[in-house]
Protein backbone atom coordinates (compact mmCIF):
# COMPACT_ATOMS: atom_id res chain seq x y z
CA UNK A 1 0.00 0.00 0.00
CA UNK A 2 2.87 2.36 0.75
CA UNK A 3 4.37 1.72 -2.68
CA UNK A 4 0.97 2.25 -4.33
CA UNK A 5 0.57 5.55 -2.49
CA UNK A 6 4.03 6.65 -3.66
CA UNK A 7 3.22 5.69 -7.26
CA UNK A 8 -0.04 7.65 -7.24
CA UNK A 9 1.53 10.74 -5.65
CA UNK A 10 4.49 10.64 -8.05
CA UNK A 11 2.18 10.18 -11.06
CA UNK A 12 0.03 13.08 -9.87
CA UNK A 13 3.02 15.41 -9.49
CA UNK A 14 4.38 14.41 -12.89
CA UNK A 15 1.00 14.97 -14.49
CA UNK A 16 0.83 18.43 -12.90
CA UNK A 17 4.30 19.29 -14.23
CA UNK A 18 3.41 17.99 -17.69
CA UNK A 19 0.12 19.92 -17.78
CA UNK A 20 1.73 23.13 -16.54
CA UNK A 21 4.52 22.89 -19.12
CA UNK A 22 2.07 22.07 -21.90
CA UNK A 23 -0.36 24.89 -21.21
CA UNK A 24 2.22 27.56 -20.27
CA UNK A 25 3.91 28.10 -23.65
CA UNK A 26 5.54 26.09 -26.40
CA UNK A 27 9.09 26.97 -25.38
CA UNK A 28 8.65 25.69 -21.84
CA UNK A 29 7.02 22.59 -23.29
CA UNK A 30 9.95 22.03 -25.67
CA UNK A 31 12.44 22.50 -22.84
CA UNK A 32 10.52 20.00 -20.71
CA UNK A 33 10.44 17.45 -23.54
CA UNK A 34 14.18 17.87 -24.14
CA UNK A 35 15.08 17.39 -20.46
CA UNK A 36 12.86 14.32 -20.12
CA UNK A 37 14.30 12.80 -23.29
CA UNK A 38 17.85 13.42 -22.09
CA UNK A 39 17.20 11.63 -18.79
CA UNK A 40 15.47 8.75 -20.55
CA UNK A 41 18.36 8.46 -23.02
CA UNK A 42 20.88 8.27 -20.16
CA UNK A 43 18.83 5.65 -18.29
CA UNK A 44 18.41 3.49 -21.39
CA UNK A 45 22.11 3.88 -22.21
CA UNK A 46 22.96 2.60 -18.73
CA UNK A 47 20.82 -0.48 -19.37
CA UNK A 48 22.49 -1.20 -22.70
CA UNK A 49 25.97 -0.66 -21.29
CA UNK A 50 25.27 -3.09 -18.50
CA UNK A 51 24.08 -5.77 -20.94
CA UNK A 52 26.70 -5.32 -23.66
CA UNK A 53 29.54 -3.54 -21.86
CA UNK A 54 32.13 -5.48 -23.89
CA UNK A 55 30.38 -4.97 -27.24
CA UNK A 56 30.61 -1.26 -27.81
CA UNK A 57 29.32 -1.46 -31.39
CA UNK A 58 26.00 -2.83 -30.11
CA UNK A 59 25.80 -0.05 -27.51
CA UNK A 60 26.62 2.50 -30.21
CA UNK A 61 23.86 1.21 -32.51
CA UNK A 62 21.30 1.20 -29.71
CA UNK A 63 22.30 4.75 -28.78
CA UNK A 64 21.68 5.92 -32.34
CA UNK A 65 18.33 4.12 -32.48
CA UNK A 66 17.16 5.43 -29.10
CA UNK A 67 18.27 8.99 -29.95
CA UNK A 68 16.36 8.97 -33.24
CA UNK A 69 13.32 7.48 -31.56
CA UNK A 70 13.33 10.11 -28.80
CA UNK A 71 13.65 12.86 -31.40
CA UNK A 72 10.47 11.47 -33.00
CA UNK A 73 8.75 11.49 -29.60
CA UNK A 74 9.82 15.11 -29.06
CA UNK A 75 8.52 16.08 -32.50
CA UNK A 76 5.08 14.46 -32.16
CA UNK A 77 4.72 15.84 -28.62
CA UNK A 78 5.77 19.36 -29.63
CA UNK A 79 3.43 19.21 -32.62
CA UNK A 80 0.57 19.01 -30.12
CA UNK A 81 0.59 22.83 -30.14
CA UNK A 82 -1.09 22.63 -33.54
CA UNK A 83 -4.04 20.90 -31.85
CA UNK A 84 -6.00 21.39 -28.63
CA UNK A 85 -3.59 20.48 -25.76
CA UNK A 86 -6.43 18.53 -24.14
CA UNK A 87 -5.87 15.80 -26.76
CA UNK A 88 -2.36 15.15 -25.48
CA UNK A 89 -3.56 15.27 -21.88
CA UNK A 90 -6.17 12.64 -22.76
CA UNK A 91 -3.52 10.34 -24.27
CA UNK A 92 -1.22 10.73 -21.25
CA UNK A 93 -4.12 9.97 -18.91
CA UNK A 94 -4.77 6.72 -20.80
CA UNK A 95 -1.21 5.64 -20.04
CA UNK A 96 -1.35 6.75 -16.40
CA UNK A 97 -4.60 4.92 -15.70
CA UNK A 98 -3.38 1.89 -17.62
CA UNK A 99 -0.36 1.74 -15.32
CA UNK A 100 -2.46 2.25 -12.18
CA UNK A 101 -5.00 -0.38 -13.28
CA UNK A 102 -2.30 -2.96 -13.95
CA UNK A 103 -0.67 -2.33 -10.60
CA UNK A 104 -3.85 -2.24 -8.50
CA UNK A 105 -5.73 -5.16 -10.08
CA UNK A 106 -2.56 -7.20 -10.48
CA UNK A 107 -1.78 -6.90 -6.78
CA UNK A 108 -5.36 -7.36 -5.58
CA UNK A 109 -6.30 -10.30 -7.80
CA UNK A 110 -2.95 -11.84 -8.68
CA UNK A 111 -3.17 -15.11 -10.58
CA UNK A 112 -1.32 -16.44 -13.60
CA UNK A 113 1.78 -14.58 -14.78
CA UNK A 114 1.50 -12.71 -18.05
CA UNK A 115 5.01 -13.38 -19.35
CA UNK A 116 8.47 -14.44 -18.21
CA UNK A 117 9.84 -11.10 -19.41
CA UNK A 118 8.32 -9.36 -16.40
CA UNK A 119 7.50 -11.86 -13.60
CA UNK A 120 5.53 -9.28 -11.59
CA UNK A 121 2.96 -8.77 -14.35
CA UNK A 122 -0.16 -10.92 -14.35
CA UNK A 123 -3.02 -11.56 -16.75
CA UNK A 124 -5.41 -9.98 -14.24
CA UNK A 125 -3.19 -6.89 -14.14
CA UNK A 126 -3.27 -6.65 -17.93
CA UNK A 127 -7.07 -6.83 -17.90
CA UNK A 128 -7.09 -4.18 -15.17
CA UNK A 129 -4.97 -1.94 -17.40
CA UNK A 130 -7.50 -2.21 -20.22
CA UNK A 131 -10.40 -1.42 -17.89
CA UNK A 132 -8.69 1.53 -16.20
CA UNK A 133 -7.57 2.95 -19.56
CA UNK A 134 -11.23 3.85 -20.19
CA UNK A 135 -11.38 6.12 -17.11
CA UNK A 136 -10.12 9.22 -19.00
CA UNK A 137 -13.28 9.03 -21.13
CA UNK A 138 -15.39 9.35 -17.98
CA UNK A 139 -13.18 12.17 -16.65
CA UNK A 140 -13.37 14.18 -19.89
CA UNK A 141 -17.10 13.59 -20.20
CA UNK A 142 -17.58 14.82 -16.62
CA UNK A 143 -15.51 17.96 -17.26
CA UNK A 144 -17.41 18.65 -20.48
CA UNK A 145 -20.52 19.25 -18.37
CA UNK A 146 -18.80 22.22 -16.75
CA UNK A 147 -16.73 23.60 -19.64
CA UNK A 148 -19.12 24.80 -22.32
CA UNK A 149 -16.66 25.12 -25.21
CA UNK A 150 -15.63 21.48 -24.99
CA UNK A 151 -17.22 19.30 -27.66
CA UNK A 152 -16.73 16.11 -25.68
CA UNK A 153 -20.15 14.46 -25.71
CA UNK A 154 -21.43 11.03 -24.76
CA UNK A 155 -21.82 9.88 -28.37
CA UNK A 156 -18.25 10.86 -29.27
CA UNK A 157 -16.89 9.28 -26.09
CA UNK A 158 -18.17 5.86 -27.15
CA UNK A 159 -16.05 6.11 -30.30
CA UNK A 160 -12.97 6.59 -28.13
CA UNK A 161 -13.27 3.20 -26.44
CA UNK A 162 -11.42 1.29 -29.21
CA UNK A 163 -8.75 4.01 -29.27
CA UNK A 164 -8.21 3.78 -25.50
CA UNK A 165 -7.97 0.00 -25.61
CA UNK A 166 -5.52 0.03 -28.51
CA UNK A 167 -3.29 2.68 -26.92
CA UNK A 168 -3.43 0.72 -23.67
CA UNK A 169 -2.14 -2.31 -25.59
CA UNK A 170 0.74 -0.23 -27.01
CA UNK A 171 1.44 1.09 -23.51
CA UNK A 172 1.69 -2.43 -22.09
CA UNK A 173 3.88 -3.61 -24.95
CA UNK A 174 6.19 -0.62 -24.43
CA UNK A 175 6.39 -1.50 -20.75
CA UNK A 176 7.31 -5.10 -21.62
CA UNK A 177 9.88 -3.92 -24.16
CA UNK A 178 11.79 -1.96 -21.52
CA UNK A 179 11.24 -4.75 -18.98
CA UNK A 180 13.01 -7.12 -21.36
CA UNK A 181 16.15 -4.99 -21.26
CA UNK A 182 15.91 -4.56 -17.49
CA UNK A 183 15.70 -8.34 -17.09
CA UNK A 184 18.74 -8.88 -19.34
CA UNK A 185 20.64 -6.24 -17.37
CA UNK A 186 19.45 -7.83 -14.10
CA UNK A 187 18.12 -4.48 -12.93
CA UNK A 188 14.79 -3.95 -11.21
CA UNK A 189 14.55 -0.26 -12.16
CA UNK A 190 16.23 2.01 -14.69
CA UNK A 191 17.01 4.53 -11.94
CA UNK A 192 15.84 5.95 -8.62
CA UNK A 193 14.72 9.48 -9.51
CA UNK A 194 10.99 8.82 -8.95
CA UNK A 195 9.67 7.43 -5.63
CA UNK A 196 7.53 4.34 -6.17
CA UNK A 197 8.54 3.99 -9.81
CA UNK A 198 12.33 4.00 -9.98
CA UNK A 199 13.73 5.79 -13.00
CA UNK A 200 11.96 8.20 -15.30
CA UNK A 201 12.02 5.54 -18.02
CA UNK A 202 10.19 3.17 -15.65
CA UNK A 203 7.35 5.71 -15.44
CA UNK A 204 7.05 6.67 -19.09
CA UNK A 205 8.17 3.46 -20.82
CA UNK A 206 4.66 3.01 -22.19
CA UNK A 207 4.00 6.68 -22.94
CA UNK A 208 6.99 7.11 -25.26
CA UNK A 209 5.59 4.36 -27.49
CA UNK A 210 1.97 5.50 -27.24
CA UNK A 211 2.68 9.07 -28.38
CA UNK A 212 3.99 8.16 -31.88
CA UNK A 213 1.23 5.54 -32.25
CA UNK A 214 -1.46 8.09 -31.35
CA UNK A 215 0.11 10.61 -33.73
CA UNK A 216 -0.06 8.14 -36.64
CA UNK A 217 -3.66 7.22 -35.81
CA UNK A 218 -4.59 10.90 -35.80
CA UNK A 219 -2.91 11.50 -39.17
CA UNK A 220 -4.45 8.44 -40.81
CA UNK A 221 -7.97 8.32 -39.41
CA UNK A 222 -8.81 11.84 -38.25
Amino acid sequence: MNNLFQRIITSGILFLIVSTSLFYNKYIWLFFLTMVSLIVFIEFNNLINKIWKKKKYIVHNFNIFSLLFLLIVIYVSYDSYNKPPSELVFIILICIFSDIGGYVIGNLVGGKKLTKISPNKTISGSIGSFIFSLFPIVIFWWFSNFINHWSFKAESSLKLIPLCLFLCLICQLGDLFISYFKRKAKMEDTGSILPGHGGLLDRIDGIIFVLPAAYLIDKIFF
